[in-house]
């Protein structure tokens, strides 16, 4: 009988020692849970901070490309009200530019650059050089990186286009301004 009671007192010490790690257990992981959840919000937030960080310095860029002093003004026409004001691919070409951020002054520039380049026809050709669609692309293959329809889409290629002056020259009037002085932009 005592031997039996002194087992039942081992069983229950161990079924005790048992809960008792099992709780802890629980609660650790539960504390790295937490730790974890908490790690990954504070990451989160360093990423949207870092995007809208990139956001801001690229709309300063374009402010500042647009407004740089002791650049000529390349366009001293009217500025249309809307997007409204155009047909065919010019009005996706002025409402896309829109979209992509650019103030509605910037359009004239662009409405010359895509008239000189291909006089808005997304179907151009230049014998010489191969440069294809609307922005005159060469080749015109890099546009399919806004769409497999480049070859026939005026809206990819105007994503395209806008793309590539806002890498390269930070406002279509700087483009239109870069064409205007070289032929080319």
């Amino acid at each position: 009988m005592q031997l039996l009671k002194e087992r039942a007192g081992e069983h229950a010490a161990a079924r005790a020692w048992r809960t008792q790690a099992e709780g802890d257990a629980a609660a650790k992981a539960a504390a790295e849970a937490k730790a974890a959840a908490s790690k990954a919000r504070a990451l989160e937030k360093k990423v949207i901070a870092a995007k809208e960080a990139e956001k801001k310095a690229a709309e300063a860029k374009r402010q500042e490309a647009s407004s740089s002093s002791g650049t000529s003004k390349p366009y001293d026409g009217p500025i249309p009200s809307s997007c409204n004001e155009y047909t065919g691919n010019r009005k996706i070409g002025c409402a896309l530019m829109i979209q992509a951020g650019f103030k509605i002054d910037q359009f004239p520039c662009l409405d010359s650059l895509f008239k000189k380049e291909s006089g808005w026809n997304q179907k151009a050709t230049n014998a010489s050089s191969g440069a294809y669609g609307i922005p005159q692309a060469l080749p015109g293959s890099k546009m399919a990186e806004f769409g497999d329809d480049w070859r026939t889409n005026p809206a990819t290629q105007i994503k395209w286009g806008l793309s590539y002056i806002e890498g390269r020259y930070g406002t279509p009037c700087n483009a239109w301004s870069h064409s205007q002085s070289t032929g080319w932009y």
